[in-house]
């Protein structure tokens, strides 16, 4: 068994030599992979049987070279003579070869002159006959034109050649190669002319800014020499004047009617570009059949000039000559297209143009809109819609649409008006803060007539007092109402020149003036009166100015009126929000003078300083309230100017707030304990009270209207210092009872500060002897108030 084995083995392993010896090294791995697959130890036996097969192999090698290596020896010993004897016959050939060249070389120079010159003969015949047949002036000519710049008329020149000269000798050589060289001419014409074109479209963006302002100027004279006639006509004596719309201006009118000659003659786009390499490179591409590429180079190459001259400087915002700048160059790009439209056929369209300036219009509206919103200064806003509307009248003198612009002038107009307003109110704040606030001292009837001269104020019993005297209101009231006028001036100026009939005009102007008077003029009065600087008569005063300023809104309607000549009576004629502005100015004033008073109020309860457990009373009211009592009576003496209603709420407002002070002082949850004797020095302080209020500080008071203020504390006070605590209890709840103001919750609140008082209360000196029954009482009296509290609660 083992030997049929081995024989197995031996027999596949040389099957797998032969395959190895037979096919590609590539297909070895899998052959020799299966070796090791096999037996443990067929890999030994393998090899073993590979290196007997090398061995053969290098047998048979050995062999095969032994057997071939004498012919080889001598087959390159045969090689050897044979170059010995190849070197000596080539020698002999060259000898030979350079021997018959020698000899025939004057043979051959002889034949070659023969041949050349029979050529030269039948060749100069030929030239002469044919070029009898053409002009041979033309291609001299073409020459001269080409070499002094006169490519239309090179290009004429060849086309005759090409079409007329040349086709009667096609034949020759040298007319192809005149022919061949025609189409290259053409080329380097083509080539001279688009750089000629490139040459002026840079010479055209530097000099639209030339241009433009020179349009932009022209514009701006004829607007002023219009208005001139306007004037004149108003004041009847018509001059005609010299004046050209397309040529110079020799002259110009002034107000006066005279004439003067113009310093500065006005300059058109072609007077400051040449235009000729637009025309001489238009006529060549046409010659040469490429006008629509030549349209096409150019409207593209001016749309990408457009975009370049639409895009502003980034700080244009901040001066009028960055807007300037801007202006002329886009007029300038603009009159260059339209003296292009009308000088050419068809290299410019309307609707190209039209196209370039809807384009450019959203643009330029754009970059106006955003520009001018950084701007803050009202002078350079309006010199920015000064230069729009010369910008726009210029245009549409050339044929283009600006209505969009004049769209856009009421966009800066709101952008005028917030500058103005902005403006207007520093200066209202600095009229605020300058002001005395006392009445206007006038010593002599100059200075009276000065004052009504700045604000209508009328007043016959003022008017019939002799001077020295003083008017009510205080000097910010005319400078207030001056300022209002100079607001509506300065708003005028942007109305100008924008094309509006009046009474749009009148109804920008009430409404700028409505935002003053409703925004600008109400906020700065209403910061101001709350200041904490502001004081009472500040206020007053400020009431009384508010007053004044109300009842001059009738003149500023007027004024306004006289400035536009439209009709209050107009319909949708805008009124002035002013009466409403100047009242809700007051209301805040009043609003204030309460609020201060209640403040100072305050500020004296602070002082006060009782003794709660005094024994008795020392006989007379407290000093901090005598002070609070004098305070008041000198404060509403200065209300005398005020309106009745004002006054008097302001006096009902501080003696209610008073009353609830001292209210509030004597229920303070930190008050522990009170004696009688403290309840009757806190009597004599609202009796105090009561006779400041039945005094009628303020008139127009109906009875004890004002006393009915501290009608909760008399109550209160008569409580305790009666000690009518049976009435009190029988008659609760009743419409007539004696203590009706008086709460269970607020009687129980101080009889609890009383019950451990010190035995020196007078009101207790006659139940010494009974203690416990004066306990008894009291701890009676507040079980029923408290069922009284418990009752109302639930």
């Amino acid at each position: 068994m083992a030997e049929n084995d081995t024989l197995e083995c031996v027999t596949e392993h040389e099957r797998i030599l032969q395959e190895i010896e037979s096919t590609d090294t590539a297909c070895v791995g899998p052959t020799l992979r299966s070796i090791y697959d096999d037996q443990p130890n067929a890999h030994k036996r393998f090899m073993e049987k590979l290196d007997a097969r090398i061995r053969n192999h290098d047998r048979e090698i050995e062999k095969m070279c032994n057997f071939h290596h004498q012919g080889f020896v001598d087959a390159i010993t045969e090689l050897l003579k044979v170059r010995a004897d190849s070197e000596k016959l080539m020698g002999q050939v060259t000898d030979t070869n350079r021997r018959l060249q020698h000899a025939g070389r004057e043979v051959t120079s002889q034949t070659d002159e023969v041949i050349h010159c029979r050529l030269q003969q039948r060749n100069m015949v030929t030239t002469v006959e044919k070029l009898q047949l053409c002009l041979p002036a033309h291609q001299s000519i073409l020459t001269k034109q080409y070499c002094f710049c006169r490519h239309y008329a090179a290009l004429k020149t060849m086309e005759q050649l090409e079409k007329v000269y040349i086709p009667r000798v096609s034949q020759y050589r040298f007319c192809q190669i005149m022919a061949e060289n025609l189409p290259r001419l053409r080329e380097e014409i083509k080539e001279i002319s688009m750089s000629d074109l490139k040459d002026f479209l840079e010479s055209i963006r530097k000099h639209s800014d030339k241009v433009g302002e020179m349009a932009m100027r022209q514009a701006q004279k004829h607007r002023t020499f219009n208005s001139a006639l306007t004037k004149q006509a108003c004041l009847g004596h018509y001059t005609k004047p010299v004046y050209s719309v397309i040529g110079p201006t020799h002259a110009h009118i002034h107000n006066d009617g005279t004439e003067e000659e113009a310093d500065e003659e006005i300059l058109m786009a072609h007077d400051l570009v040449d235009f000729s390499p637009v025309y001489r490179c238009l006529h060549i591409y046409t010659v040469l059949g490429n006008r629509e590429t030549f349209e096409n180079y150019y409207r593209k190459q001016r749309k990408k000039q457009a975009r370049l001259v639409l895009q502003p400087q980034g700080n244009m915002h901040e001066t009028v000559e960055g807007y300037t700048r801007y202006f002329n160059q886009i007029v300038g790009f603009f009159v260059v297209e339209d003296h292009i439209l009308h000088a050419t056929r068809g290299l410019v369209t309307r609707p190209f143009t039209d196209e370039l300036w809807n384009m450019a219009l959203s643009k330029i509206i754009a970059v106006l809109r955003t520009h001018s919103s950084y701007c803050d200064d009202p002078d350079l806003v309006l010199d920015l819609k000064n230069l729009i509307v010369i910008f726009a009248d210029t245009l549409q003198g050339y044929g283009f649409p600006v209505n969009r612009l004049f769209d856009l002038l009421f966009e800066v107009r709101d952008q005028y008006n917030e500058t103005l307003l902005k403006k207007w109110s520093l200066v209202f704040r600095e009229i605020f803060e300058l002001d005395n606030y006392s009445p206007i001292p006038v010593e002599t009837e100059e200075e009276y007539k000065l004052v009504i001269s700045r604000f209508p104020f009328h007043d016959a019993e003022i008017e019939k007092q002799d001077f020295p005297k003083k008017l009510p209101m205080s000097q910010s009231v005319p400078q207030i109402y001056t300022q209002v006028k100079e607001f509506i001036y300065a708003s005028l100026k942007f109305s100008e020149s924008l094309h509006r009939s009046s009474t749009e005009i009148d109804d920008m102007l009430r409404k700028s003036t409505n935002l003053l008077l409703t925004r600008t003029l109400n906020s700065c009065l209403q910061n101001h009166i709350k200041k904490p600087h502001i004081g009472l008569t500040e206020l007053v005063q400020i009431i009384i100015n508010t007053t004044h300023l109300e009842q001059a809104c009738r003149y500023l309607e007027d004024f306004i009126t006289n400035i536009t000549n439209v009709s209050p009576e107009t319909v949708h004629t805008t009124r002035l929000y002013g009466l409403s502005t100047f009242k809700d100015a007051r209301h805040a004033a009043e609003g204030e003078i309460y609020t201060k008073l209640n403040q100072k109020i305050d500020e004296f309860i602070q002082l006060a300083d009782y003794d709660w457990n005094m024994a008795e009373s020392d006989g007379r009211a407290s000093g901090y309230l005598m002070d609070l009592i004098n305070f008041l009576r000198s404060t509403f003496q200065v209300f005398t100017h005020l309106p009745g209603k004002v006054a008097q709420t302001a006096c009902m407002s501080a003696c209610k707030h008073l009353s609830t002070s001292l209210m509030q002082m004597l229920l303070d949850t930190e008050l522990k304990q009170i004696s009688m004797g403290a309840i009757q020095q806190f009597n004599l302080d609202v009796i105090q009270c009561e006779l400041f209020a039945s005094s009628e500080p303020v008139p127009g008071f109906q009875g004890d209207t004002l006393q009915m203020a501290f009608i909760d504390l008399r109550q209160l006070l008569d409580l305790f210092l009666v000690w009518d605590w049976s009435t009190y209890l029988a008659d609760y709840g009743q419409p007539t009872s004696k203590y009706l103001r008086v709460s269970p919750a607020t009687a129980l609140a101080l009889l609890e500060k009383m019950k451990d008082t010190s035995k020196k209360n007078n009101i207790f000196s006659q139940f010494r002897k009974n203690e416990r029954d004066k306990q008894k009482l009291i701890e009676t009296v507040v079980k029923q108030l408290r069922s009284l509290v418990n009752l109302m609660s639930s």
